[in-house]
């Protein structure tokens, strides 16, 4: 069973392996039997999910699995990713569970695990997971079986947590909140209003296949054409798990994860708040910030694709904050994961604080031109190892002349190869980066 997990968990089309009933429960047994201790009595688990329709069928098999070894099963029901971490370490469990797939279509989904730490597990532990799928050991007795619970208020324990996060009051402020049509439907504009802002919210009527369709983080258009009509003063876009966040100004501009970094960075930076003098960022993240920060005598510290990794490299190198450009944004002081909410709150309370409006703080600096083709491609092919794209690669590096960035790279929740690159001249960027995108695209 090895490769079951990927770079955020388990993760495919509902109804196909491994997103199947059978394999949640074998998932669930796993990670029961891994997670049990030998006399001990309590075992508790919280379950949390987005709203996609497959998220029932996951969320009972992977009771079963769980109960059967034992385990206690608190289930959550629809809420972000970042309060499955957080209520994880808060409510003592051994173990949290996220059955969702981010900012996927509807038709995916994906489990991800939380050790009671509250942080994502590492690759070690999701491989001991993965040893037991097909032999967890024996079932407990019928007396040991485990129980299963709703919990009504773990939405409202996590919003108050992003609320003392915040550290000002949204009076005045009109926002508007895309919640995707996802986890976050209910929570983030309850927050938004409770700290007084006016709320204009969209994407909040989920129903179980709308979620991430023309709305949230992926899609901020939809929230930019809001804003405008109704004239608010910023807009806050949320993937569908909500550990994601683009921000839109009052213009319908919008500001990706590196300029709300730069923002973060910079004001943590002044008030002595940023540890390390130093933002860990992944190598997607824009030449510009990197320019930005340096400037302002504070470090980029670069890891491979993935929140986790960026996690990882923060507690490692003792940082407090970090981030994608996709709008993963973590800030150790209040959460273990990307949290799209908590960022968007630090926004808007930099908009509060300084009385600047939301189009000057979400332009920190000028992108150097950045250019992304994703390449779809069969499902385990690695075209972008073949020989023929790596001379193609070559040769596109070459005519950069030392002036600028080519990455290329497997997605790790999607079958696609993602093709990067950056580079002051855009006709030479656009040719380079449409080169490589094609030799990949005939190698698969």
């Amino acid at each position: 069973m090895s490769g079951l997990f990927g770079t955020d968990g388990v993760r495919g089309t509902a109804n196909i392996h491994p997103m199947t009933a059978e394999m949640a429960l074998k998932i669930g047994r796993a990670a029961g039997a891994f997670f049990r201790k030998d006399g001990q009595d309590a075992h508790r688990v919280v379950i949390g999910k987005d709203t996609r329709l497959s998220g029932y069928m996951l969320e009972n098999a992977l009771t079963a699995g769980l109960t059967s070894m034992g385990m206690g099963v608190l289930l959550l029901g629809p809420v972000p990713t970042p309060a499955v971490g957080h209520l994880t370490r808060s409510m003592r469990a051994d173990l949290g569970i996220m059955i969702s797939a981010s900012h996927n279509p509807a038709e995916d989904n994906g489990i991800k695990f939380f050790g009671p730490d509250g942080f994502k597990l590492s690759d070690e532990d999701e491989e001991a997971i993965t040893r037991f799928v097909d032999d967890p050991g024996p079932l407990v007795p019928a007396e040991g079986i485990g129980r299963a619970k709703r919990i009504d208020e773990a939405g409202g324990r996590y919003a108050e947590v992003c609320k003392a996060s915040s550290g000002v009051r949204l009076n005045g402020l009109k926002v508007v909140i895309d919640a995707a049509n996802g986890a976050a439907h209910r929570v983030a504009p309850s927050i938004l209003w409770e700290l007084g802002a006016d709320v204009v919210p969209i994407g909040v009527e989920p129903n179980g296949r709308n979620i991430n369709r023309l709305c949230g983080s992926t899609h901020p258009e939809a929230a930019a054409e809001v804003v405008v009509a109704h004239g608010a003063d910023v807009g806050i876009c949320l993937d569908g798990d909500a550990d994601r966040v683009m921000i839109v100004d009052e213009t319908g501009t919008v500001a990706d994860g590196d300029q709300i970094m730069a923002l973060i960075a910079h004001q943590w930076a002044e008030a002595g708040r940023l540890r390390g003098d130093a933002l860990v960022a992944t190598v997607m993240s824009n030449l510009g910030l990197e320019r930005f920060l340096n400037a302002r005598g504070i470090d980029l510290v670069r890891v491979k694709v993935g929140d986790r990794h960026v996690v990882e490299a923060m507690r490692a190198g003792g940082y407090n904050l970090g981030g994608e450009q996709s709008g993963h944004i973590v800030m150790l002081d209040h959460a273990t994961t990307g949290d799209g909410l908590m960022a968007g709150l630090q926004f808007l309370s930099a908009m509060q604080r300084t009385g600047r409006p939301a189009s000057d703080l979400a332009r920190q600096f000028e992108p150097v031109p950045q250019k992304l083709v994703n390449v779809s491609i069969p499902r385990g092919a690695r075209p972008h190892e073949t020989e023929a794209v790596r001379a193609v690669v070559a040769a596109a590096t070459a005519r950069l002349n030392g002036e600028g960035r080519i990455l290329i790279r497997p997605s790790g929740t999607e079958p696609k190869v993602r093709v990067m690159g950056e580079h002051e001249d855009p006709a030479l960027l656009e040719e380079v980066v449409a080169e490589i995108a094609a030799a990949v695209e005939a190698a698969a």
